[in-house]
């Protein structure tokens, strides 16, 4: 059955016939249906643990499998670490008993259905690091049986859950498509969405058969609002790379834009705001310290490496990701030249702070945060440097982080006493006093138009 005539049994209410599925499948599928199938989540972070909630609150019987002892306990104990999911939201699958986390991966042997939510970074060479995506496939592999549904969601090239996944998964002497089912779902994450939610999110789903992608989007549809199947494991993987690489070449955009305009005396925030009354023909991207997140500074090198495989240049990404990359040194100079000018003093040896290190508003996410790259500049640069973010209260050991870890954020007393020489707003938090920030600072480069959002003008102010 193609993509295209499931997706109009999906519209119409329509049903799948199972004839000639092995037993051990069609049992399966029965239990998903009947929504009496035990779904294990890999990866209780940013995407595995809101996936868990809503397939708890589909009413599947859901276990979380985590390598970090301290999440597992954690959430055991009823509490929540990501602002995405509560601490209420927690109790309530524990206490329904739909919920449990364990770091014991034989564990793996009692689901009928594995989703792997685990990170899929890059190597220092900017190459995949596909070493979390393989030690985890080897784990299903040891438990593995027949009857069981994997799935892959951590954001990858195109192939790899049939050219990585799925030969260790056969190893065994099990075979996809008759023993057990492979399947490719790209997380579509957004935290801090209030509007998109992870259960209106529309859901790509990839079989590597009929089989799988039948039975996977059934899983699917019964937790979240809309489940859209494509023809192959290669086009779902695709899809994920698509929408982040649209996002990473617009950004890289109007952060060129942003330098160009600059140099001319143009605000390019007031050039967007005109631009977007357009009603046709333009999307609005705006400017900013640099990428964050896990998927945008990241996800559009696994395509220019596979691209590599097939002689096939990728100049456009590639230019793109440069120029995101070298906005954190553009932020910094753009205040070692406001300090110079504004203030008459140089960069070394002075007390800046950062606004914001989250990588987006109104969350504690860190990762990829063009924060911490600023916070390495500066510190190269000779500053002594400190940070405010009422959503990270301390800063975590990371591998950008080593000389700052454990460093408490300060108190907005500390910033309304006139404490720090200068400061970079790297994120736009809801909750920040630009008042009290503009009362206290003496310089403040601002890399997302808080100010200016605000409507608040004052020499003080530069953008960055």
């Amino acid at each position: 059955m193609s993509s295209n005539e499931f997706a109009d049994l999906l519209v119409s209410g329509g049903s799948v016939g199972t004839s000639g599925i092995p037993e051990a499948l069609a049992t399966l599928e029965s239990k998903i249906a009947a929504g009496t199938a035990s779904v294990g989540v890999i990866g209780l972070g940013y995407v595995g643990l809101p996936l868990a909630r809503l397939f708890a609150r589909a009413g599947f019987s859901v276990t979380g499998f985590d390598i970090d002892p301290e999440k597992v306990a954690s959430l055991n104990g009823g509490t929540s670490y990501i602002g995405t999911v509560s601490t209420d939201e927690v109790r309530g699958m524990l206490e329904e008993g739909r919920f449990t986390a364990t770091a014991n991966f034989q564990s793996l042997a009692d689901m009928d259905a594995i989703v792997i939510c685990v990170p899929t970074p890059l190597t220092r060479n900017r190459e995949p690091d596909m070493s979390c995506i393989e030690v985890t496939t080897r784990q299903i592999a040891q438990v593995l049986r027949p009857g069981q549904l994997i799935v892959l969601e951590s954001t990858t090239y195109p192939g790899t859950t049939r050219e990585v996944v799925r030969p260790i998964l056969e190893k065994t002497g099990l075979v996809s498509g008759t023993d057990f089912l492979l399947a490719f779902s790209p997380e579509r994450e957004d935290p801090g969405n209030e509007t998109f939610t992870t259960a209106r999110i529309p859901k790509i789903v990839g079989g590597e058969d009929p089989n799988a992608l039948r039975i996977a989007c059934s899983m699917y549809g019964r937790a979240l609002e809309r489940v859209i199947p494509v023809s192959s494991l290669e086009a779902a993987e695709a899809v994920k790379l698509t929408e982040n690489i649209f996002r990473c070449v617009n950004i890289a955009l109007v952060n060129e834009l942003k330098v160009v305009y600059d140099a001319m005396g143009i605000d390019v925030w007031e050039v967007i705001e005109g631009a977007k009354t357009k009603p046709f023909g333009y999307m609005p991207f705006y400017p900013g310290p640099g990428l964050g997140g896990h998927c945008i500074p990241i996800d559009p090198f696994y395509l220019t490496w596979k691209a590599r495989e097939f002689d096939v240049a990728t100049r456009f990404i590639e230019l793109a990701g440069e120029i995101n990359t070298r906005m954190p040194h553009y932020v910094v100079e753009r205040l070692s030249q406001a300090m110079d000018s504004k203030l008459g003093r140089a960069l070394r040896g002075s007390r800046i702070l950062v606004l914001g290190v989250a990588y987006k508003k109104n969350i504690e996410d860190m990762r990829e945060s063009p924060a911490l790259k600023i916070i390495d500049l500066l510190q190269d640069r000779g500053c002594e440097v400190f940070y405010y973010d009422p959503h990270v209260p301390e800063l975590p050991e990371t591998r950008r982080l080593a000389r700052m870890a454990g460093t408490p954020s300060v108190a907005l007393e500390e910033i309304r006493d006139g404490a720090f020489d200068a400061a970079i707003l790297c994120t736009d938090h809801d909750s920040f006093d630009l008042k009290a920030f503009l009362d206290g600072l003496p310089l403040i480069v601002d890399t997302r138009n808080a100010f200016g959002k605000a409507g608040i003008v004052d020499e003080k102010i530069v953008k960055g």
